[in-house]
């Protein structure tokens, strides 16, 4: 499965893939093969990811189309 949306997330926060890495403690080149879908996303970096973005994993995942994130467990 390609990750488009981190991809574009990414850029649309002008962060490069090194950076992102970094925040995720692993190798560009490893985010780098997320993107394009050439390996799995670990469930820990989907979760990381979407709190850095600010939405759902849903929304990463494209199980829906909306941006923002659910609202907090009360």
């Amino acid at each position: 499965m390609k990750f488009v949306r981190i991809k574009n997330l990414r850029e649309d926060s002008d962060i490069t893939q090194k950076e992102i890495a970094e925040y995720l403690n692993i190798a560009q080149r490893t985010y780098s093969h997320y993107e394009k879908g050439t390996r799995n996303i670990p469930v820990e970096c989907i979760i990381k990811l979407a709190n850095f973005y600010n939405t759902s994993t849903d929304y990463l995942l494209e199980l829906t189309d909306i941006i923002k994130p659910y609202p907090p467990k009360k």
